[in-house]
Protein backbone atom coordinates (compact mmCIF):
# COMPACT_ATOMS: atom_id res chain seq x y z
CA UNK A 1 0.00 0.00 0.00
CA UNK A 2 1.69 3.44 -0.75
CA UNK A 3 2.23 6.17 1.66
CA UNK A 4 1.67 9.03 -0.92
CA UNK A 5 0.81 10.04 -4.07
CA UNK A 6 2.48 11.88 -6.62
CA UNK A 7 -0.77 13.11 -7.85
CA UNK A 8 -2.35 16.23 -5.76
CA UNK A 9 0.69 16.20 -3.21
CA UNK A 10 0.59 19.88 -2.31
CA UNK A 11 -0.47 21.04 0.46
CA UNK A 12 -4.68 20.77 0.77
CA UNK A 13 -5.13 24.12 3.52
CA UNK A 14 -3.23 26.94 1.37
CA UNK A 15 -4.48 29.67 3.98
CA UNK A 16 -3.66 27.91 7.21
CA UNK A 17 0.14 25.80 6.94
CA UNK A 18 1.30 23.92 9.24
CA UNK A 19 4.61 22.27 8.40
CA UNK A 20 4.39 18.70 9.29
CA UNK A 21 1.74 16.63 7.60
CA UNK A 22 1.09 13.48 6.36
CA UNK A 23 -0.50 13.06 3.01
CA UNK A 24 -2.98 10.04 2.60
CA UNK A 25 -3.65 10.37 -0.92
CA UNK A 26 -2.51 7.99 -3.30
CA UNK A 27 -4.03 4.14 -3.44
CA UNK A 28 -6.77 3.05 -1.45
CA UNK A 29 -8.67 -0.37 -0.93
CA UNK A 30 -12.30 0.33 -2.68
CA UNK A 31 -15.15 -1.55 -2.68
CA UNK A 32 -18.88 -0.46 -4.26
CA UNK A 33 -21.65 -1.75 -1.96
CA UNK A 34 -25.13 -1.74 -3.87
CA UNK A 35 -26.59 -3.96 -0.72
CA UNK A 36 -25.95 -0.91 1.62
CA UNK A 37 -24.39 -4.27 4.01
CA UNK A 38 -21.33 -3.21 4.93
CA UNK A 39 -21.84 -2.05 8.02
CA UNK A 40 -23.86 -4.94 9.13
CA UNK A 41 -20.81 -7.20 7.70
CA UNK A 42 -18.78 -5.24 9.93
CA UNK A 43 -16.61 -3.49 6.98
CA UNK A 44 -15.85 -0.67 9.25
CA UNK A 45 -14.11 -2.74 11.78
CA UNK A 46 -11.04 -2.82 9.20
CA UNK A 47 -10.36 -6.45 8.52
CA UNK A 48 -11.63 -7.19 5.71
CA UNK A 49 -9.61 -6.05 2.63
CA UNK A 50 -11.59 -4.66 -0.05
CA UNK A 51 -11.43 -5.94 -3.56
CA UNK A 52 -10.98 -2.64 -5.60
CA UNK A 53 -8.55 -0.10 -6.01
CA UNK A 54 -8.88 3.52 -5.83
CA UNK A 55 -6.34 6.06 -6.19
CA UNK A 56 -8.03 8.78 -4.20
CA UNK A 57 -8.28 11.65 -3.86
CA UNK A 58 -9.92 10.82 -7.69
CA UNK A 59 -14.01 9.93 -7.50
CA UNK A 60 -14.71 6.40 -8.76
CA UNK A 61 -16.70 7.74 -11.86
CA UNK A 62 -13.42 9.43 -13.08
CA UNK A 63 -10.16 7.84 -15.23
CA UNK A 64 -7.84 8.87 -12.80
CA UNK A 65 -8.97 7.01 -10.51
CA UNK A 66 -8.65 4.01 -11.91
CA UNK A 67 -12.23 2.86 -11.94
CA UNK A 68 -13.89 4.89 -14.33
CA UNK A 69 -17.07 3.26 -13.74
CA UNK A 70 -19.69 5.82 -14.02
CA UNK A 71 -23.37 3.45 -13.46
CA UNK A 72 -25.08 4.50 -10.13
CA UNK A 73 -23.10 3.03 -6.65
CA UNK A 74 -24.63 4.76 -4.28
CA UNK A 75 -22.98 3.72 -1.53
CA UNK A 76 -19.42 2.96 -1.67
CA UNK A 77 -16.42 2.24 0.91
CA UNK A 78 -12.53 3.42 1.15
CA UNK A 79 -9.86 1.34 3.23
CA UNK A 80 -6.09 2.35 3.83
CA UNK A 81 -3.31 1.91 6.44
CA UNK A 82 -0.48 4.38 8.05
CA UNK A 83 2.04 4.68 10.16
CA UNK A 84 2.55 7.67 12.13
CA UNK A 85 5.86 9.69 11.92
CA UNK A 86 7.82 9.01 15.55
CA UNK A 87 7.96 12.75 15.83
CA UNK A 88 3.85 12.93 15.78
CA UNK A 89 3.89 10.86 19.24
CA UNK A 90 2.86 13.35 22.06
CA UNK A 91 0.36 15.37 19.58
CA UNK A 92 -2.91 15.01 19.15
CA UNK A 93 -3.50 13.74 15.53
CA UNK A 94 -6.71 15.31 13.73
CA UNK A 95 -7.83 13.69 10.55
CA UNK A 96 -8.35 15.49 7.67
CA UNK A 97 -11.34 15.69 4.37
CA UNK A 98 -10.98 18.45 2.18
CA UNK A 99 -14.84 17.06 0.41
CA UNK A 100 -16.78 13.80 0.25
CA UNK A 101 -19.87 13.45 -2.10
CA UNK A 102 -21.98 13.28 -0.18
CA UNK A 103 -22.52 11.76 3.62
CA UNK A 104 -19.77 10.47 5.26
CA UNK A 105 -18.83 8.12 8.18
CA UNK A 106 -15.05 7.69 9.50
CA UNK A 107 -13.33 4.75 11.70
CA UNK A 108 -10.02 4.36 12.84
CA UNK A 109 -8.87 1.43 13.96
CA UNK A 110 -12.30 -0.06 14.41
CA UNK A 111 -13.56 3.12 16.20
CA UNK A 112 -16.05 5.50 14.76
CA UNK A 113 -14.59 9.02 15.10
CA UNK A 114 -16.75 11.15 12.54
CA UNK A 115 -19.84 12.05 10.16
CA UNK A 116 -20.66 14.67 8.12
CA UNK A 117 -22.97 15.36 5.60
CA UNK A 118 -22.69 17.85 2.54
CA UNK A 119 -20.37 17.05 -0.42
CA UNK A 120 -18.45 20.15 -1.21
CA UNK A 121 -17.11 21.38 2.30
CA UNK A 122 -14.04 20.13 4.46
CA UNK A 123 -14.23 18.70 7.73
CA UNK A 124 -11.96 17.11 10.60
CA UNK A 125 -12.01 15.01 13.82
CA UNK A 126 -8.77 14.36 16.72
CA UNK A 127 -8.27 10.33 16.31
CA UNK A 128 -5.34 10.70 19.06
CA UNK A 129 -7.72 7.90 21.01
CA UNK A 130 -8.50 5.63 18.39
CA UNK A 131 -4.99 5.71 17.50
CA UNK A 132 -2.68 2.31 18.31
CA UNK A 133 0.76 1.57 18.57
CA UNK A 134 2.45 0.57 14.64
CA UNK A 135 0.14 0.09 12.09
CA UNK A 136 -3.30 2.05 12.08
CA UNK A 137 -6.32 1.32 9.58
CA UNK A 138 -8.53 4.02 8.08
CA UNK A 139 -12.14 3.18 6.70
CA UNK A 140 -14.68 5.82 4.95
CA UNK A 141 -17.92 4.83 4.04
CA UNK A 142 -19.77 7.71 1.56
CA UNK A 143 -23.21 7.56 0.42
CA UNK A 144 -24.18 9.67 -2.19
CA UNK A 145 -27.69 9.86 -3.36
CA UNK A 146 -27.54 10.22 -7.47
CA UNK A 147 -31.38 10.72 -8.11
CA UNK A 148 -32.40 13.20 -5.09
CA UNK A 149 -33.11 16.26 -6.75
CA UNK A 150 -33.38 17.57 -3.59
CA UNK A 151 -29.98 16.98 -2.69
CA UNK A 152 -27.37 20.47 -2.86
CA UNK A 153 -25.20 18.57 -6.22
CA UNK A 154 -24.39 21.58 -8.66
CA UNK A 155 -24.29 20.12 -12.38
CA UNK A 156 -24.06 16.15 -11.15
CA UNK A 157 -26.86 14.67 -13.44
CA UNK A 158 -29.25 12.74 -11.83
CA UNK A 159 -29.37 10.25 -14.68
CA UNK A 160 -26.37 7.75 -16.09
CA UNK A 161 -25.68 9.55 -18.91
CA UNK A 162 -25.01 12.94 -18.74
CA UNK A 163 -26.80 15.57 -21.19
CA UNK A 164 -27.25 19.11 -21.77
CA UNK A 165 -25.76 20.80 -19.04
CA UNK A 166 -26.10 18.35 -16.94
CA UNK A 167 -22.49 16.36 -16.01
CA UNK A 168 -20.91 12.89 -15.00
CA UNK A 169 -21.71 12.40 -11.16
CA UNK A 170 -19.55 12.52 -8.11
CA UNK A 171 -19.49 9.98 -5.40
CA UNK A 172 -17.13 10.01 -2.35
CA UNK A 173 -14.06 11.14 -1.72
CA UNK A 174 -12.80 14.26 -4.32
CA UNK A 175 -10.31 16.40 -2.78
CA UNK A 176 -7.24 15.57 -0.22
CA UNK A 177 -7.33 13.74 3.05
CA UNK A 178 -4.48 14.16 5.50
CA UNK A 179 -3.20 13.80 8.84
CA UNK A 180 -1.68 16.39 10.96
CA UNK A 181 -0.25 16.73 14.18
CA UNK A 182 -1.02 19.38 16.66
CA UNK A 183 -0.49 20.64 20.03
CA UNK A 184 -2.98 20.12 23.19
CA UNK A 185 -3.45 24.19 22.88
CA UNK A 186 -3.52 24.86 19.12
CA UNK A 187 -4.74 27.75 16.55
CA UNK A 188 -8.32 26.01 15.36
CA UNK A 189 -8.75 28.85 12.91
CA UNK A 190 -8.61 32.46 11.89
CA UNK A 191 -10.62 34.86 10.20
CA UNK A 192 -8.94 37.76 8.59
CA UNK A 193 -11.04 41.00 7.23
CA UNK A 194 -8.94 43.61 5.95
CA UNK A 195 -9.82 47.59 6.12
CA UNK A 196 -8.04 49.36 3.45
CA UNK A 197 -9.80 52.41 4.45
CA UNK A 198 -7.63 52.61 8.30
CA UNK A 199 -4.77 50.21 6.70
CA UNK A 200 -5.59 47.71 9.43
CA UNK A 201 -6.40 44.12 9.96
CA UNK A 202 -8.38 42.59 12.30
CA UNK A 203 -7.51 39.36 13.27
CA UNK A 204 -9.94 36.99 14.99
CA UNK A 205 -8.09 34.12 16.32
CA UNK A 206 -10.08 30.65 17.50
CA UNK A 207 -8.01 28.71 19.79
CA UNK A 208 -8.83 24.88 20.93
CA UNK A 209 -8.07 22.97 23.87
CA UNK A 210 -7.64 26.15 26.61
CA UNK A 211 -7.62 25.32 29.52
CA UNK A 212 -8.53 28.04 32.61
CA UNK A 213 -6.07 30.03 34.03
CA UNK A 214 -3.44 28.97 31.40
CA UNK A 215 -0.41 31.32 30.50
CA UNK A 216 -1.79 31.46 26.69
CA UNK A 217 -0.35 34.04 24.21
CA UNK A 218 -0.55 34.77 20.25
CA UNK A 219 2.37 36.67 17.95
CA UNK A 220 1.49 37.69 14.69
CA UNK A 221 4.04 38.31 12.62
CA UNK A 222 3.03 40.70 9.42
CA UNK A 223 5.37 41.16 6.73
CA UNK A 224 5.58 42.19 3.01
CA UNK A 225 7.95 40.59 0.58
CA UNK A 226 10.26 39.45 3.60
CA UNK A 227 10.05 42.61 5.31
CA UNK A 228 8.67 43.02 8.63
CA UNK A 229 5.71 45.50 8.61
CA UNK A 230 3.90 44.90 11.99
CA UNK A 231 4.35 41.98 15.03
CA UNK A 232 2.18 42.05 18.13
CA UNK A 233 1.92 39.92 20.48
CA UNK A 234 -1.75 39.33 23.00
CA UNK A 235 -2.51 37.31 25.84
CA UNK A 236 -5.39 35.02 25.09
CA UNK A 237 -8.19 34.69 27.78
CA UNK A 238 -10.80 32.54 26.31
CA UNK A 239 -11.55 30.29 22.86
CA UNK A 240 -11.83 33.48 20.78
CA UNK A 241 -9.65 36.29 20.57
CA UNK A 242 -10.14 39.32 18.51
CA UNK A 243 -6.87 42.05 17.48
CA UNK A 244 -6.75 45.34 15.23
CA UNK A 245 -3.50 44.79 13.51
CA UNK A 246 -2.22 48.34 12.51
CA UNK A 247 0.04 48.05 9.47
CA UNK A 248 3.06 50.59 9.58
CA UNK A 249 3.81 50.94 6.15
CA UNK A 250 3.06 53.40 3.34
CA UNK A 251 0.65 52.73 0.86
CA UNK A 252 0.81 55.22 -2.10
CA UNK A 253 -3.16 56.06 -2.56
CA UNK A 254 -3.83 52.03 -3.73
CA UNK A 255 -0.36 52.09 -6.15
CA UNK A 256 1.83 50.56 -3.28
CA UNK A 257 0.18 47.16 -1.57
CA UNK A 258 -3.13 46.81 -1.99
CA UNK A 259 -4.41 43.89 -4.14
CA UNK A 260 -6.11 44.05 -6.94
CA UNK A 261 -6.07 41.62 -10.20
CA UNK A 262 -3.49 43.77 -11.89
CA UNK A 263 -1.32 44.36 -8.72
CA UNK A 264 -2.30 40.74 -6.99
CA UNK A 265 -0.32 42.01 -3.53
CA UNK A 266 -0.09 39.95 -0.26
CA UNK A 267 0.78 39.89 3.19
CA UNK A 268 2.79 37.13 4.56
CA UNK A 269 1.30 36.00 8.36
CA UNK A 270 2.64 34.38 10.78
CA UNK A 271 0.72 32.52 13.65
CA UNK A 272 2.53 31.76 16.43
CA UNK A 273 1.08 30.25 19.73
CA UNK A 274 3.16 29.99 22.92
CA UNK A 275 2.37 28.07 26.48
CA UNK A 276 4.31 29.46 29.49
CA UNK A 277 6.33 31.14 27.12
CA UNK A 278 7.08 27.89 24.80
CA UNK A 279 5.99 28.02 21.52
CA UNK A 280 2.95 25.05 20.96
CA UNK A 281 1.92 25.78 17.72
CA UNK A 282 2.33 27.82 14.19
CA UNK A 283 1.00 28.40 11.57
CA UNK A 284 1.61 30.17 8.14
CA UNK A 285 -1.18 32.33 5.98
CA UNK A 286 -1.44 35.29 4.23
CA UNK A 287 -3.88 37.71 3.46
CA UNK A 288 -4.55 40.75 0.66
CA UNK A 289 -5.72 44.27 1.36
CA UNK A 290 -8.76 44.63 -0.80
CA UNK A 291 -11.84 46.40 -0.23
CA UNK A 292 -15.05 45.66 -2.26
CA UNK A 293 -18.24 47.89 -1.63
CA UNK A 294 -21.06 49.57 -3.67
CA UNK A 295 -21.45 53.26 -3.40
CA UNK A 296 -24.51 55.40 -5.05
CA UNK A 297 -25.20 52.05 -7.40
CA UNK A 298 -21.36 51.76 -8.70
CA UNK A 299 -19.56 48.85 -8.18
CA UNK A 300 -16.22 49.78 -6.59
CA UNK A 301 -12.56 47.76 -5.72
CA UNK A 302 -10.44 49.82 -3.20
CA UNK A 303 -13.09 52.50 -3.61
CA UNK A 304 -12.75 52.98 -7.24
CA UNK A 305 -15.14 52.11 -9.98
CA UNK A 306 -14.10 48.27 -11.10
CA UNK A 307 -15.75 46.79 -14.07
CA UNK A 308 -15.94 42.99 -13.77
CA UNK A 309 -15.07 41.05 -16.76
CA UNK A 310 -15.88 37.37 -15.49
CA UNK A 311 -16.38 33.84 -16.62
CA UNK A 312 -18.29 31.63 -15.86
CA UNK A 313 -16.36 28.35 -14.95
CA UNK A 314 -17.41 24.73 -14.24
CA UNK A 315 -14.35 23.60 -12.76
CA UNK A 316 -14.79 20.19 -14.44
CA UNK A 317 -11.66 17.95 -15.88
CA UNK A 318 -11.53 15.51 -18.55
CA UNK A 319 -9.62 12.73 -16.78
CA UNK A 320 -10.80 13.93 -12.97
CA UNK A 321 -14.32 15.40 -12.96
CA UNK A 322 -14.75 18.02 -10.04
CA UNK A 323 -10.85 16.85 -9.12
CA UNK A 324 -8.21 18.91 -10.90
CA UNK A 325 -5.59 16.33 -11.98
CA UNK A 326 -3.00 18.46 -10.28
CA UNK A 327 -1.72 21.63 -8.40
CA UNK A 328 -0.81 22.84 -12.29
CA UNK A 329 -4.39 22.41 -13.57
CA UNK A 330 -5.39 24.88 -11.19
CA UNK A 331 -3.12 27.06 -11.72
CA UNK A 332 -3.18 26.85 -15.37
CA UNK A 333 -6.82 27.50 -15.47
CA UNK A 334 -6.47 31.00 -13.47
CA UNK A 335 -3.20 31.88 -15.85
CA UNK A 336 -5.65 30.98 -19.43
CA UNK A 337 -8.59 33.13 -17.98
CA UNK A 338 -6.18 36.32 -17.67
CA UNK A 339 -4.70 35.77 -20.82
CA UNK A 340 -7.88 35.95 -22.86
CA UNK A 341 -8.62 39.76 -20.75
CA UNK A 342 -10.91 38.42 -17.71
CA UNK A 343 -10.67 39.51 -14.45
CA UNK A 344 -12.19 37.55 -12.92
CA UNK A 345 -14.76 34.00 -12.79
CA UNK A 346 -17.74 32.65 -11.72
CA UNK A 347 -16.61 29.52 -10.21
CA UNK A 348 -20.17 27.68 -11.33
CA UNK A 349 -22.14 25.46 -8.78
CA UNK A 350 -19.42 24.22 -7.44
CA UNK A 351 -17.34 25.15 -4.49
CA UNK A 352 -13.98 24.78 -5.44
CA UNK A 353 -10.54 23.50 -4.59
CA UNK A 354 -9.00 25.88 -2.13
CA UNK A 355 -5.79 25.44 -4.58
CA UNK A 356 -7.84 26.97 -6.77
CA UNK A 357 -8.41 29.90 -4.71
CA UNK A 358 -4.49 29.92 -3.90
CA UNK A 359 -3.57 30.80 -7.43
CA UNK A 360 -6.69 33.59 -7.58
CA UNK A 361 -5.49 34.87 -4.82
CA UNK A 362 -1.88 34.70 -5.93
CA UNK A 363 -1.48 35.44 -9.77
CA UNK A 364 -4.68 38.34 -9.14
CA UNK A 365 -8.13 36.97 -10.23
CA UNK A 366 -12.01 37.73 -8.89
CA UNK A 367 -13.80 34.67 -8.52
CA UNK A 368 -17.36 34.38 -7.04
CA UNK A 369 -18.28 31.90 -4.75
CA UNK A 370 -21.52 29.87 -5.55
CA UNK A 371 -23.17 27.38 -3.85
CA UNK A 372 -24.15 23.63 -5.50
CA UNK A 373 -27.68 23.62 -5.48
CA UNK A 374 -30.77 21.67 -5.57
CA UNK A 375 -33.09 21.52 -8.47
CA UNK A 376 -36.66 20.95 -6.02
CA UNK A 377 -37.77 22.55 -2.95
CA UNK A 378 -38.28 20.84 0.71
CA UNK A 379 -37.59 21.73 3.85
CA UNK A 380 -35.11 18.75 4.22
CA UNK A 381 -33.63 20.73 1.22
CA UNK A 382 -33.76 24.13 3.39
CA UNK A 383 -31.83 22.16 6.38
CA UNK A 384 -28.98 20.47 4.11
CA UNK A 385 -28.03 23.98 2.14
CA UNK A 386 -28.11 25.78 4.85
CA UNK A 387 -25.64 23.99 6.91
CA UNK A 388 -22.86 23.73 3.89
CA UNK A 389 -23.61 27.38 2.88
CA UNK A 390 -22.28 28.11 6.08
CA UNK A 391 -19.62 25.62 6.22
CA UNK A 392 -18.38 27.18 2.95
CA UNK A 393 -18.40 31.03 3.84
CA UNK A 394 -16.17 29.72 6.90
CA UNK A 395 -13.74 28.56 4.93
CA UNK A 396 -13.16 31.36 2.03
CA UNK A 397 -13.80 33.93 3.89
CA UNK A 398 -10.31 35.29 4.06
CA UNK A 399 -9.09 35.06 0.69
CA UNK A 400 -9.20 38.22 -0.83
CA UNK A 401 -9.69 37.09 -4.57
CA UNK A 402 -13.49 36.05 -3.14
CA UNK A 403 -15.65 39.09 -4.01
CA UNK A 404 -19.22 38.08 -4.33
CA UNK A 405 -21.49 35.37 -2.82
CA UNK A 406 -23.51 33.73 -4.59
CA UNK A 407 -26.16 31.31 -2.53
CA UNK A 408 -29.01 30.25 -5.40
CA UNK A 409 -28.59 30.12 -8.73
CA UNK A 410 -31.16 30.99 -11.58
CA UNK A 411 -33.98 29.66 -8.97
CA UNK A 412 -32.75 26.04 -8.64
CA UNK A 413 -34.17 24.42 -5.42
CA UNK A 414 -36.88 27.32 -5.18
CA UNK A 415 -38.72 26.98 -9.02
CA UNK A 416 -42.14 28.42 -7.72
CA UNK A 417 -40.09 31.48 -6.18
CA UNK A 418 -41.94 33.79 -8.37
CA UNK A 419 -44.82 32.64 -6.50
CA UNK A 420 -44.42 30.86 -3.43
CA UNK A 421 -43.57 32.71 -0.31
CA UNK A 422 -42.12 30.02 1.61
CA UNK A 423 -39.46 29.73 -1.14
CA UNK A 424 -39.11 33.49 -1.43
CA UNK A 425 -38.20 33.66 1.99
CA UNK A 426 -36.12 30.46 2.00
CA UNK A 427 -34.10 33.12 -0.52
CA UNK A 428 -34.23 36.01 1.94
CA UNK A 429 -33.46 34.33 4.42
CA UNK A 430 -30.09 32.69 2.63
CA UNK A 431 -29.58 36.44 1.19
CA UNK A 432 -29.47 37.69 5.20
CA UNK A 433 -27.56 34.76 6.43
CA UNK A 434 -24.86 35.57 4.20
CA UNK A 435 -24.70 38.99 4.96
CA UNK A 436 -24.69 38.15 8.66
CA UNK A 437 -21.63 35.38 8.13
CA UNK A 438 -20.06 38.10 5.96
CA UNK A 439 -20.75 42.31 5.44
CA UNK A 440 -18.10 43.12 3.31
CA UNK A 441 -18.89 41.30 0.23
CA UNK A 442 -22.18 41.52 -1.86
CA UNK A 443 -24.47 39.19 -2.00
CA UNK A 444 -26.94 38.21 -4.98
CA UNK A 445 -29.93 36.37 -3.96
CA UNK A 446 -31.00 34.36 -6.91
CA UNK A 447 -28.32 34.97 -9.72
CA UNK A 448 -30.17 35.23 -13.51
CA UNK A 449 -33.65 36.24 -12.56
CA UNK A 450 -36.25 36.56 -9.75
CA UNK A 451 -34.51 38.29 -7.62
CA UNK A 452 -35.57 39.16 -4.29
CA UNK A 453 -33.34 41.17 -1.64
CA UNK A 454 -29.93 41.76 -3.96
CA UNK A 455 -26.95 43.43 -3.47
CA UNK A 456 -26.39 43.32 -7.24
CA UNK A 457 -29.21 43.00 -10.22
CA UNK A 458 -27.84 39.98 -12.12
CA UNK A 459 -29.18 38.53 -15.15
CA UNK A 460 -28.94 35.60 -17.46
CA UNK A 461 -29.21 37.00 -21.28
CA UNK A 462 -28.30 34.54 -24.18
CA UNK A 463 -30.00 36.62 -26.38
CA UNK A 464 -26.96 36.74 -29.90
CA UNK A 465 -28.35 39.60 -31.64
CA UNK A 466 -25.99 42.37 -31.06
CA UNK A 467 -28.83 45.37 -32.26
CA UNK A 468 -30.93 43.80 -29.45
CA UNK A 469 -28.20 43.45 -26.98
CA UNK A 470 -27.06 47.11 -27.48
CA UNK A 471 -30.82 47.93 -27.27
CA UNK A 472 -31.81 46.37 -24.67
CA UNK A 473 -29.34 47.30 -22.28
CA UNK A 474 -29.40 51.20 -23.10
CA UNK A 475 -31.57 52.40 -19.89
CA UNK A 476 -32.41 50.46 -17.09
CA UNK A 477 -36.36 49.78 -18.03
CA UNK A 478 -35.40 48.43 -20.91
CA UNK A 479 -32.93 46.00 -19.25
CA UNK A 480 -35.68 45.05 -16.56
CA UNK A 481 -38.62 44.89 -18.38
CA UNK A 482 -36.74 42.62 -21.15
CA UNK A 483 -37.59 39.44 -18.91
CA UNK A 484 -34.62 37.09 -21.23
CA UNK A 485 -35.77 33.49 -21.01
CA UNK A 486 -39.03 35.11 -20.13
CA UNK A 487 -38.17 35.12 -16.49
CA UNK A 488 -38.75 38.34 -14.65
CA UNK A 489 -35.96 39.96 -13.43
CA UNK A 490 -37.14 40.72 -10.03
CA UNK A 491 -39.87 39.14 -7.87
CA UNK A 492 -42.65 41.23 -7.82
CA UNK A 493 -43.23 43.37 -4.24
CA UNK A 494 -39.57 43.69 -4.71
CA UNK A 495 -38.75 46.43 -6.18
CA UNK A 496 -35.08 47.63 -8.34
CA UNK A 497 -33.58 50.08 -5.52
CA UNK A 498 -31.20 51.44 -7.68
CA UNK A 499 -28.05 48.48 -7.69
CA UNK A 500 -25.58 47.76 -9.97
CA UNK A 501 -26.40 46.01 -12.93
CA UNK A 502 -24.54 42.93 -14.43
CA UNK A 503 -25.05 40.46 -16.86
CA UNK A 504 -23.64 37.28 -15.81
CA UNK A 505 -24.46 34.81 -18.35
CA UNK A 506 -24.50 35.22 -21.84
CA UNK A 507 -22.75 34.31 -24.87
CA UNK A 508 -22.82 30.14 -24.59
CA UNK A 509 -21.91 30.14 -28.61
CA UNK A 510 -21.42 26.20 -29.48
CA UNK A 511 -18.23 26.08 -31.63
CA UNK A 512 -15.81 22.60 -32.49
CA UNK A 513 -13.95 21.90 -35.49
CA UNK A 514 -14.55 19.20 -37.37
CA UNK A 515 -17.45 16.97 -37.11
CA UNK A 516 -19.54 17.15 -33.98
CA UNK A 517 -22.88 17.34 -32.10
CA UNK A 518 -23.08 18.82 -28.72
CA UNK A 519 -24.92 21.58 -26.91
CA UNK A 520 -24.85 25.17 -26.45
CA UNK A 521 -26.88 28.44 -26.56
CA UNK A 522 -26.25 29.21 -30.26
CA UNK A 523 -23.62 28.00 -33.08
CA UNK A 524 -21.18 28.95 -35.13
CA UNK A 525 -20.29 26.99 -38.41
CA UNK A 526 -16.44 28.22 -38.38
CA UNK A 527 -13.93 29.84 -36.71
CA UNK A 528 -14.69 33.05 -38.48
CA UNK A 529 -18.12 33.14 -37.43
CA UNK A 530 -17.43 31.98 -33.83
CA UNK A 531 -14.83 35.17 -33.74
CA UNK A 532 -18.01 37.16 -34.94
CA UNK A 533 -20.64 35.79 -32.89
CA UNK A 534 -18.35 36.78 -30.02
CA UNK A 535 -17.77 40.14 -30.62
CA UNK A 536 -21.72 40.47 -31.27
CA UNK A 537 -22.49 39.36 -27.87
CA UNK A 538 -19.37 40.82 -25.83
CA UNK A 539 -18.98 44.31 -27.29
CA UNK A 540 -22.72 45.36 -26.43
CA UNK A 541 -22.05 44.75 -22.98
CA UNK A 542 -18.95 46.09 -22.54
CA UNK A 543 -19.44 48.80 -24.47
CA UNK A 544 -22.79 49.62 -22.19
CA UNK A 545 -22.38 52.12 -19.72
CA UNK A 546 -25.21 50.41 -17.84
CA UNK A 547 -23.90 47.23 -17.50
CA UNK A 548 -21.08 47.10 -14.78
CA UNK A 549 -19.70 43.78 -15.38
CA UNK A 550 -20.28 40.49 -17.15
CA UNK A 551 -19.86 37.11 -17.15
CA UNK A 552 -18.99 35.21 -20.11
CA UNK A 553 -20.72 31.47 -20.87
CA UNK A 554 -18.29 29.69 -20.41
CA UNK A 555 -14.60 29.02 -20.01
CA UNK A 556 -14.27 25.38 -21.45
CA UNK A 557 -16.60 22.65 -23.26
CA UNK A 558 -17.35 20.33 -20.41
CA UNK A 559 -18.67 16.94 -21.71
CA UNK A 560 -21.04 17.15 -24.41
CA UNK A 561 -21.72 20.95 -23.72
CA UNK A 562 -19.15 22.67 -26.32
CA UNK A 563 -20.10 26.62 -25.76
CA UNK A 564 -16.29 26.99 -24.40
CA UNK A 565 -13.85 29.37 -25.14
CA UNK A 566 -11.37 26.42 -24.66
CA UNK A 567 -11.99 23.29 -25.71
CA UNK A 568 -12.66 20.64 -22.35
CA UNK A 569 -8.69 20.02 -22.64
CA UNK A 570 -8.08 23.89 -22.31
CA UNK A 571 -7.48 24.58 -26.13
CA UNK A 572 -8.49 27.55 -27.27
CA UNK A 573 -10.53 27.66 -30.07
CA UNK A 574 -9.08 31.55 -31.33
CA UNK A 575 -6.36 32.80 -30.46
CA UNK A 576 -6.06 33.74 -26.67
CA UNK A 577 -4.73 37.51 -28.07
CA UNK A 578 -7.45 37.26 -30.36
CA UNK A 579 -10.49 36.53 -27.86
CA UNK A 580 -8.40 39.08 -25.22
CA UNK A 581 -9.30 42.07 -27.74
CA UNK A 582 -12.54 41.15 -27.78
CA UNK A 583 -13.33 40.44 -24.16
CA UNK A 584 -11.06 43.46 -22.71
CA UNK A 585 -10.36 45.78 -25.58
CA UNK A 586 -6.74 45.89 -26.19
Amino acid sequence: MVQTSQLRDEYPRPQFVREKWLNLNGEWEFAFDDAESGERDGWHEGNLEFPARIVVPFCYQSELSGIADTAFHDTVWYRRSFTLPADYFGKRIVLHFGAVDYECRVWVNGKFVLAHEGGHTPFKADVTEALQDGENVVVVKAVDYSKDVTLPRGKQFWEEKSAGIFYTRTTGIWQSVWLEPVAEVHIGRVRLTPDIDHNQLKLQAFVAGLQPGADVALRALVSFDGEVVSEDTFRVMRGAETRIISLHDFNDHGLGRWWTPEKPNLYDLRLTLLVNGVEADRVDSYFGMRKISIEDGVVLLNNRPYEMRLVLDQGYFPTGLLTAPSDDALKRDVELTKEMGFNGARKHQKIEDPRYLYWADRLGLLVWGEMANAYHFSESYVGRVTREWIEAVERDYNHPCLVAWVPINESWGVVNILVDEQQQQHTLAMYHMTKSLDPTRPVISNDGWELVKTDLVTIHDYEWRRDVLADRYSSIDKALAARPGNRWILVPGFPYEGQPLLVTEFGGISFQKGDWEGWGYSGAKDEADFEERLRNVVEPLREAPLVQGFCYTQLTDVEQEINGLLTYDRQPKLPLEQIRRIVAGR
